[in-house]
């Protein structure tokens, strides 16, 4: 059996807005294994952050976090006090953020911030504190480690402070990493770099990790699982050849068709669009969340909410009335021969 690291079913994430009550995210379930990447995809604003800060117990004060069950590592993590929490955070579950600028502490050097992490939770000297800073640094391919800890985060580059963000979450060895779109601000070449570097230790280090992104070609590299939100759902989840090669529920195809194909897109051939606009979330939603902007909706759609079922495969679900065959012959009527 798969050593499980996170089991969340039935997340939901409630936040009071002047207008309403806004369901950020409804109902979300999903399962890491260690050794497992699972990407959660989606465009911005669909509840992908939101998921990741209520595993890590981050959510804006007003925010309702509810769930049937989040286990880390088979602990109940969901109703601990917030002490036990502050134990875990760092420790062993670890987030990497999107912009290492604003996470890191400007007032003190990437050593002091390095340190902390493992003093905080673990018996250890400064100076073996420090070792494992510098050995940790090696391992992300920051040279010269050693006199890196005295500077401070401006001096660094943005993909330099990104690598420090991973050695950070690294210091206490967690079972499972968070990485919230943790390449959106770097250019390209360095985006690669980071992506590849943390495949390389999630395999090295046999962690789970959780990659947050909005980017399909990223997920298309370095993922086991794909999970696609949409609308504070998630519409469709199976795995990453599962999803790529056969997806099933019409966003996800809608998704997969914007992304112009290396030797069958035509130069200057229109790329696939996604008509209409994302609903409000604010307020109770009767209906497939998908409904206005789907080209095979029918009354059913619009009528009552649509709930996950089983895809062609045990591990593969979606969130559509139509059945996976039905889907199967929409794409394949889509696809051009």
């Amino acid at each position: 059996m798969a050593d499980r690291i996170l089991s969340v079913d039935n997340l939901k994430v409630d936040i009071p807005v002047p207008s309403g009550m806004l369901h950020a995210v409804q109902g979300v379930s999903f399962k890491v294994d260690r050794g497992e990447t699972l990407c959660i995809v989606g465009e911005s604003g669909c509840g992908k952050s939101l998921t990741s800060l209520a595993i890590m117990d981050l959510l804006p004060s007003k925010a309702i976090r509810t769930a049937n069950t989040l286990e880390l590592d088979g602990q109940n993590v969901l109703d601990i006090r917030e002490d036990q929490m502050a134990d875990i955070r760092g420790n062993r579950m670890g987030m990497i953020f999107q912009e290492p600028m604003t996470s890191l502490n400007p007032a003190y050097t990437i050593g002091n911030q390095l340190e902390e992490a493992m003093l905080r939770h673990r018996k250890v000297s400064r100076e073996e504190a420090r070792d494992r800073a510098v050995f940790l640094l090696e391992k992300v391919g920051i040279t010269a480690a050693r006199s890196r800890l005295r500077q401070y985060p401006h001096q660094l580059s943005g993909g330099l402070r990104q690598r420090v963000m991973i050695a950070m979450t690294l210091m206490c060895g967690p079972d499972l990493i968070i990485a919230d779109e943790p390449t959106t601000a770097l250019d390209v070449t360095i985006q690669a770099q980071i992506l590849l570097l943390l495949a390389e230790l999630q395999k090295e280090f046999h962690m789970g990790l959780i990659l947050i992104t909005h980017d399909l070609g990223v997920v298309a590299r370095i993922a086991d699982r794909v999970a696609v939100m949409y609308a504070g759902q998630i519409v469709e989840q199976g795995s990453a050849k599962q999803v790529f090669e056969d997806p099933t529920h019409p966003y996800t195809q809608g998704l997969l068709e914007c992304i112009p194909i290396p030797g069958k897109t035509e130069r200057g051939a229109h790329l696939g669009s996604i008509p209409g606009i994302v609903p409000s979330l604010v307020g109770e939603m009767s209906c497939c969340h998908f409904a206005d902007r789907c080209t095979y909706a029918t009354e059913p759609c619009h009528s009552a909410p649509v709930d996950l079922r089983r895809g062609f495969t045990e591990d593969h679900d979606y969130r559509c009335v139509l059945t996976p065959e039905q889907c199967a012959e929409n794409l394949k009527q889509k696809v051009p021969a």
